[in-house]
């Protein structure tokens, strides 16, 4: 309830999946770090918390003002928060700015988890740590997967986070054997929920897509679902690689397999390397991918 409030707070609708039409896709379509995450943010998020801890141990409550404020302790998409020891939101220069003053132990993100009760309650001897939840990002308009670094001082607990939009290859193929067990469960009742946005199998850059092993035709695609019902024999990626063709070859041939190719990622909204894996499922290949630039 709490994480839906913040999207009617702010008024925001979670945006579908950009995509380019159809016939251009046919032709081009402290912590430990993750190893899809862009290089520079977890940086950026480490020295920003630096800085902002600087600044507190210098001004301590005073500081909040610029915490809360666009300006010297914002990065782009990055910005401070900092909570009490007993959970109260007491600043912040991002989207949980409306939550100032309000208990945010028992918020609950979208996948159900308590980021904040799990910051307050994990807290490494030396007073950091990192923790990994969902937020919205107001640059995107959409709820992102994201890691926060943090530090307690003086029982204030500062922390910045940055969003991941890229998911891990432990994701993607997760996100395959639960698909897969849809699809042997319910067969083509499951392309309903694969099409649909809230039915779990969309989630920032990592959605299902299916294809007749036959007829060669989409019958689900969680991120264009313009290409549902279409002959996709002969989509190519962006460098002309008929990689729908491949894909059938490879799970004809094995029952199931892996591709790699040039494809747009819907979150960043550029052609990145992307690695599928695949599925065959009865007369269907089941696949689900991850992008690895």
């Amino acid at each position: 309830m709490f994480g839906k409030m913040l999207l009617c707070v702010l008024g925001v609708t979670v945006a579908v999946f950009a995509s380019t039409p159809v016939d251009a896709q046919m032709t081009s379509p402290e912590g430990s770090t993750p190893s899809n995450v862009r290089g520079d943010d977890a940086t950026r998020a480490k020295a920003l918390l630096g800085r902002a801890v600087a600044h507190f141990k210098k001004q301590g409550d005073k500081a909040f003002a610029s915490f809360s404020h666009v300006g010297e302790f914002t990065d782009r998409d990055l910005y401070v928060y900092v909570l009490s020891s007993e959970g109260v939101m007491l600043a912040s220069g991002g989207a949980s700015s409306i939550y100032i003053g309000r208990d945010m132990r028992e918020y609950r993100d979208s996948d159900g988890k308590q980021p904040f009760e799990e910051m307050i309650n994990g807290l490494h001897k030396d007073g950091t740590g990192t923790i990994e939840y969902r937020w919205l990002n107001l640059q995107h308009g959409k709820v992102e997967h994201k890691i926060a670094y943090y530090q307690s001082i003086d029982n204030r607990i500062i922390a910045v986070g940055y969003y991941l939009p890229r998911a891990t290859p432990e994701q993607a193929k997760a996100m395959l054997w639960r698909a897969v067990d849809e699809m042997k469960r319910l067969g083509p009742q499951s392309f309903e929920r694969f099409n649909d946005l809230n039915g779990g199998f969309v989630q920032d850059d990592t959605y299902v897509f299916v294809v007749g092993l036959k007829d060669r035709r989409m019958y689900a695609h969680g991120a264009i679902p313009r290409l549902v019902g279409q002959d996709v024999a002969d989509l190519r990626d962006a460098k002309g690689a008929p990689i729908i063709r491949e894909m059938i070859d490879i799970v004809n041939r094995n029952g199931e397999g892996t591709l790699d190719y040039q494809w747009r990622n819907p979150v960043t909204g550029e052609i990145e390397h992307k690695r599928t894996y695949l599925q065959g499922v009865g007369d269907y290949l089941v696949a689900v991918g991850c992008y690895l630039k």
